[in-house]
Formats: C-alpha cells, structure tokens, sequence
C-alpha cells in the first residue's frame, strides 16, 4: 500500500513511490554494483525508516567516534617525537658535545650511560604534552641531537654555544643594527640616563677593599659587573638604584628578560685586563653592547673578526662565537664601561620563543 491513493497526479505520484520502494528492495538485494542508480533513486521524496532525532544522534556519535581517533592519532605522533627526543639526547646531548648529556653527568663526559631524566628534558616532555612542535622547528631539531649545516653539531669551528646550538640560523659574529633597529633606538636615547646611573654605582675598581653593593665577584681580574637581570631573574636592588636603565629596558621588545639565557647591566674592563677565547651559550641570542666609556686601546674580537665601541652606539655581537675582550690602553685612560643587554636573535621565530622561555625559566 502506497503512502497516496487516488488518480490523477496523485495516483501518479503513488505509483512513482512504490516503484521506488521496490526498486530500493531489490538494489539492496544486488549489493554495490547499483550504487549509482541508488543514490539516484533515493533523491525521490520517500518516508525515512527511522526519526530525525534519532538520525541527529548517530550523526553525533559518528563526529564524537572521529574526533577520538584525530585526538589519539596526535597522543601517539607525540609520543614518537619525544621517544626520538630522548634518543637524539642520549647520542649527542643538549650541550651539543658528541657523547655529552647535561642530564645525564657534567657536559663533556661521554661514555657515563644514560641517567635520570633531566630539567631540560622534563620541560621539554612537559611543553610538547602541553602544546605542539608547530611554529619552532629549529628547537625540535636541537633537542633531538640534530646535525649543524657543516654535518656537526654546529655551524662553523669558531661557533661554539655551549648548552643549545638552533640549527638553520643566519650565523654572523657581528648582527646589523636594523635587525634590531627598535630596541638599539630604545638604548641610544637612553644614553644620558643609563651613564648617570653607572656614575651614582660606580667606585675606584681598586680591588682593595671589598666589592661594593650589587657588584658580581669579578669574572677575570680586572673584570666587574652590576647586573639588573641575571640568568633571567631581576635584581630590585640593582634596578631600583639604577632607574634610567631600568626603564630603558622595560622599553624593549626583544630582551630576553623571562629566560635564563637574559642578562642586562654594566661591564667594566680595566686597562690591562682580558678575557680570552670565550663562547656564550647558545646562539638563539645576540648581546648588544651600548658604549659608555670606551678609552683608546679597547678591543672585541668575535669569530676572528676585530671591531670596536663607540661611546652612545650599539654593537650587536653574536657571542656563541669564540670572542675576545681586552683593554689594551694605560692605566691614565680609565677603565672601558659598557652596558650589556642579551636580546633574542632577530631570526627565532615567536613559537619558538615561547617554548625556550618555558624550557629554560628562570629557577623560583
């Protein structure tokens, strides 16, 4: 019995739908080879075998059943990718020293077998469980122990960071000042300020009497500096009695003031005084160096490349390149004075920023 009675057209249309019926029965009955004349047929305006509600909740469980294997397929990628970071560590380590794992004993130290899972690596797992590996390439290539351009762990032998080597980044001793034309700016106006404020700390650098308040033991002798930010943590004594430089750097963009790899405050070298073939940590950063005091006889040295300050103007030195610094002048010219700012290299992308400010937080 059809689903209208009666002649005419609708006697028509009752007819058009029976033969539908029976034609769906017996397409059904041949299997997938009617396909086509199926889905042609099924177009006509036939009763559905089964409530709209009940249609819209096998559509729902059909989309939540798809979501549930997108979502598992990504746990298991995850879970490949940090399974090869683990391995990547064990063969060449963090450090970028073949057969050396901070994690596993001090860098430099091969052949001491894997140990407990270090800091970097927990923040590491922790970041890639939290977000994804989009955007930062370069530092999923770093944490899995990969090549530099040359074949080794990095770019040229005068490139020697000594924790994170970020392949693929434009490598120059000495960065142009347009690459940061916004935070040199920031800094050369400071100028006035920033030396007014190293006048109110400074003292006679005679090394005879104990260091004076805020000032770091030196690095070398002949070697002082006051800090406002040290590995990524601000120093409120230093900064308070330093408020123009202060201000200058809450007025940058790039400075890398929430990673351990941030630094920023006065250097001073005395007339004698070197420090000899040093490399920083890692090259996702370059230093900008803004002259205070610069007497004759004051030299950098970077990758083999010499170059001098300029008293009220920014250098940008790349220092995961072996580098020099020496006072040559004499004892009547002073000591050199310049304040030092680590800025990020203008080449690491935002994603891959966010996640070495993760991996590499200032300690609490």
């Amino acid at each position: 019995m059809g689903m209208w009675k009666g002649n005419g057209p609708g006697g028509d249309r009752e007819a058009a739908t029976e033969g539908a019926g029976r034609e769906l029965g017996a397409q059904g009955l041949r299997g997938l080879e009617g396909a086509p004349g199926l889905l042609a047929t099924a177009s006509l305006p036939i009763a559905l075998p089964w409530p709209l509600p009940l249609a819209s909740s096998a559509i729902t469980l059909l989309l939540g059943a798809l979501t549930s294997l997108f979502l598992w397929y990504c746990y298991r990628l995850g879970s490949q990718d940090m399974r090869v970071l683990g391995a990547g560590c064990q063969a060449r380590g963090i450090s970028g020293e073949p057969g050396a794992c901070p994690e596993s004993g001090r860098p430099g130290e091969p052949g001491k077998g894997p140990g407990p899972e270090g800091p970097v690596s927990r923040r590491l797992r922790a970041y890639a469980r939290r977000y994804s590996w989009a955007g930062m390439g370069r530092v999923r290539r770093a944490a899995q122990g990969g090549p530099g351009p040359g074949g080794g762990p990095v770019a040229l032998g005068i490139q020697r960071p000594g924790l994170l080597f970020l392949p693929d980044l434009p490598s120059a001793p000495f960065v142009p000042r347009d690459a940061q034309r916004h935070d040199v700016e920031v800094l050369e106006s400071s100028f006035p300020a920033i030396l007014r404020d190293f006048g109110a700390v400074s003292w006679d650098f005679s090394g005879t009497n104990p260091l004076p308040r805020g000032w770091s033991p030196p690095l070398a002798p002949g070697c002082y500096q006051l800090l406002l930010y040290q590995a990524g943590r601000c120093q409120p004594n230093n900064c308070r009695r330093c408020p123009g430089a202060y201000r200058a750097l809450r007025g940058l963009r790039s400075f890398m003031s929430a990673n351990t790899f941030g630094n920023a405050g006065f250097s001073v070298l005395l007339p004698g005084a070197r420090l000899e073939s040093r490399c920083g940590p890692t090259n996702a950063r370059v230093r900008c160096h803004l002259g205070l005091k610069i007497p004759p006889g004051c030299e950098l040295v970077v990758g083999g490349e010499p170059q001098c300050w300029a008293e009220g103007h920014c250098l940008l030195v790349d220092d995961s390149f072996l580098h020099t610094v020496a006072h040559n002048g004499s004892p009547e010219d002073g000591p050199r004075v310049v304040f030092i700012v680590d800025l990020w290299h203008p080449n690491v992308a935002g994603a891959e920023r966010q996640a070495l400010d993760f991996v590499f937080a200032p300690d609490p």
